[in-house]
């Protein structure tokens, strides 16, 4: 596997998990109107980001599909084991939403890691597609970024200092 090929297979499989994880927030926090919407929103740029990472790899020749090693482990695994299966039950709702968002935060920074690493070794191979690709998804994913960030510090004086 060529470098190309690790950043697109890393990024197919963060932006997947990103997408599913920001679902499961807004369906988990359906209550908060503004978790709802604006998590349902920027899943939908991450699944756009698989389909596009998707096509991209084809003309890359990486089967996404085939059996892989998980590069550079592409979300660690603490991270996975928290995000797989939370419940409502447990830590205050609001607790869980900070956490939640943290988690969020963490996934779309590894991205956007990621896109980086892709658009740098993109100009450096001359894949003008993939420059071009990144140059187009990874504001979206600084913009994921930012909405988890001014979430919590939105939340966390009066969450944290409630505890």
């Amino acid at each position: 596997m060529n470098g190309v090929q690790l950043a697109l297979l890393a990024l197919h499989r963060g932006e997947q998990r990103l997408s599913v994880e920001l679902a499961d927030v807004a369906a988990r926090h359906r209550a908060d109107h503004e978790v709802h919407h604006v998590a349902t929103d920027v899943a939908a740029w991450s699944h756009e980001h698989v389909r596009r990472l998707a096509e991209a790899s084809g003309r890359h020749r990486l089967d996404l599909d085939g059996p892989h090693a998980d590069p550079w482990n592409s979300v660690p695994s603490a991270l996975v084991n928290e995000l797989s299966g939370h419940e409502t039950r447990g830590p205050e709702p609001e607790l869980l939403l900070l956490r939640d968002l943290r988690d969020l935060h963490l996934a779309a920074a590894y991205n956007s890691l990621h896109w980086e690493m892709l658009a740098q070794v993109a100009q450096a191979s001359g894949a003008t597609d993939l420059l071009s690709l990144a140059a187009s998804c990874h504001p979206r994913t600084l913009r994921q970024m930012r909405w988890t960030n001014t979430m919590i510090k939105t939340l966390s004086p009066q969450v944290l200092s409630s505890l």
